[in-house]
């Protein structure tokens, strides 16, 4: 007998998998193509910091205030871009104090809960994302074409397209927002392993199994209207960089 949570599981890694591959990907052409047009680092980065700027607002003030709710005081919010040691680029930024390691993951899956929320009730309540399911799980292929077509007809599209787009990008959490799940992964695993030992497997199977199967599919669902839009900005964004290139004969490394 299989596990039912594999089917939600294995839904989860095909949507996050190629997502997390495809938004890096996405985020290093909008880069080129700002330097390439701007030809200044320190211009294209506030151009790029603009654009995502509803994702990371809701990104930093998620963090700010699920520290609230949690009675965990906090320092400087900040939205200007900058930097880090590492050469990577901070968007933005919310001081916490250390709290016990609980709270402290709460706090950095804060923009992951909120950013997939919003991502999920645009896809579905703004551009109809849901209406591509069926065919797409019916292995309609040219029904899912004609309805993807029709997303454009939507209700003020572009916009909604646009937040899904940036909101969604800038909801993953960052290294440091993910130094307090290690403990709580651990703590879940070992309480599991206590259950099995205690003879609740079957309980577990019966009872849990199907209600994580049904969470992890409503994530990937979340990772799956992430990757669409991601994907839809890819190509286009892509050729715009390589005839940017061909133009002005520069490359961006």
């Amino acid at each position: 007998m299989s596990l039912p949570l594999f089917e939600g599981l294995g839904w989860l890694l095909a949507c996050l998998l190629p997502f997390l591959f495809i938004q890096r990907r996405v985020h290093r052409e909008i880069q080129a193509v700002l330097l390439l047009i701007t030809r200044s680092p320190g211009l294209s980065v506030g151009v790029f910091s603009f654009l995502f700027f509803p994702g990371v607002f809701l990104h930093e003030l998620s963090h700010f205030l699920m520290a609230k709710i949690l009675r965990v005081r906090t320092g400087r919010f900040s939205l200007i871009p900058g930097t880090l040691p590492d050469g990577s680029l901070r968007l933005g930024f919310v001081e916490t104090a250390q709290a016990d390691f609980l709270r402290d993951a709460l706090i950095g899956a804060a923009p992951l809960i909120t950013g997939g929320l919003v991502t999920a009730w645009i896809g579905i309540g703004k551009l109809g994302a849901a209406e591509l399911i069926a065919p797409l799980a019916n292995g309609n292929i040219a029904g899912f074409f004609i309805l993807l077509s029709k997303l454009p007809q939507h209700p003020d599209f572009l916009l909604w397209f646009y937040l899904a787009f940036t909101i969604s990008s800038t909801m993953l959490p960052s290294t440091s927002d993910r130094k307090g799940w290690a403990p709580v992964i651990i703590v879940i695993l070992v309480l599991v392993g206590i259950l099995l030992l205690a003879g609740a497997g079957t309980w577990l199977l019966v009872n849990a199994a199907p209600r994580l199967n049904e969470a992890l599919k409503s994530i990937a669902m979340v990772f799956g209207i992430s990757l669409g839009v991601h994907f839809v900005l890819l190509i286009p964004v892509l050729f715009f960089r390589m005839l940017l290139s061909k133009i002005t004969g520069l490359k961006v490394e």
